[in-house]
């Protein structure tokens, strides 16, 4: 079951980084993004032009957000089922403390 889950997982990672990638940039901060054909923007050209699209992506990447974060949880609950608590000390056996079964015998007293 935790394979399926982390296979699972690793593809919403996957396709959450590539939805990422494909998006547009809209904060033009170091000269990237903006016009699509010549600019700085790479080789996709008119590819995944106009608001429509755009909001297709948005929702697209809430979606996997929301996957990734569900996986993540339930992945981490699994992991920590059957799981028992325990110390490294529990298995140190103490030795038992000899005592002396007779009592000590006082010196005698000189005068």
């Amino acid at each position: 079951m935790n394979n399926v889950l982390l296979v699972i997982h690793l593809l919403i990672t996957l396709s959450l980084i590539g939805v990422v990638l494909v998006q547009k940039s809209e904060g033009g901060a170091l000269g990237m993004g903006g016009s699509g054909a010549g600019g700085g923007s790479g080789g996709f050209g008119g590819f995944l032009t106009g608001q429509s699209t755009a909001n297709l992506l948005t929702r697209t990447t809430a979606i996997l957000a929301a996957a990734f974060i569900a996986s993540s949880l339930l992945l981490t609950i699994l992991a920590d089922t059957g799981r028992t608590t325990s110390s490294i000390t529990d298995g140190i056996t103490v030795p038992a403390i000899e005592t002396e079964t007779e009592q000590p015998v006082a010196p005698p007293v000189s005068e």
